[in-house]
């Protein structure tokens, strides 16, 4: 699949209508022996069969209750701030602006809310599974790590070993053994 956006009338790339010319599928129509897209969206060729894939129909963007995955960006006293990659165990669709979450202090854990400390949750470039809580504003996805198999997932330490998840607030480095603090997901399978 193409990475290049299209939009509606622009003629489809070169190397999508090599010859044998192709057939027009969803997206796309011929003029004058030219194929061009219909929708804003990426061309993608299957066969003898080309398209144009709109943002619609790649379609998969986080709802309430979707389990997302996506990696610590930020990091204030009161929230951890995501980027989101993928929601129900798919990629999210190729935009120009990023999928954006907020994990705030108090939706971190059930327990000892009035005890969490961000720092000692989470740290910039972990990687977490979450749930959608709300939409939230224009700009983010409200989420939530308070159940067992949500948290960090995976974590490098400071010395830049990969950690094991050792109980569900440590991890552990493989080769020195230091311990650091997270809000470890439960590892599947477990």
């Amino acid at each position: 699949m193409s990475t290049t956006i299209l939009l509606p009338g622009q003629p489809l790339p070169s190397d999508f209508i090599t010859p044998p010319l192709p057939q027009c599928g969803p997206g796309c129509y011929a003029v004058e022996g030219r194929i061009l897209a219909s929708v804003v969206g990426v061309p993608q060729r299957n066969g003898s069969v080309v398209s144009v894939i709109g943002r619609e129909e790649s379609g998969n963007t986080p709802d309430v209750g979707s389990i997302v995955i996506g990696t610590v960006s930020r990091l204030t006293t009161q929230q951890a701030h995501l980027t989101l990659t993928t929601s129900n165990d798919r990629p999210l669709p190729e935009t120009s602006e990023e999928f954006q979450g907020v994990i705030r202090i108090g939706d971190i854990r059930l327990t000892e809310r009035d005890k969490i400390k961000m720092g000692d949750c989470f740290r910039l470039g972990d990687l977490v599974k979450a749930k959608v809580l709300s939409l939230g504003d224009a700009r983010s996805y409200y989420l939530s790590t308070a159940a067992n198999e949500l948290g960090v997932m995976y974590a490098v330490s400071e010395a830049g070993n990969p950690l094991l998840p050792v109980s569900y607030q440590e991890m552990e480095d493989e080769l020195t053994g230091r311990r650091e603090k997270r809000k470890v997901a439960k590892p599947e399978g477990i």
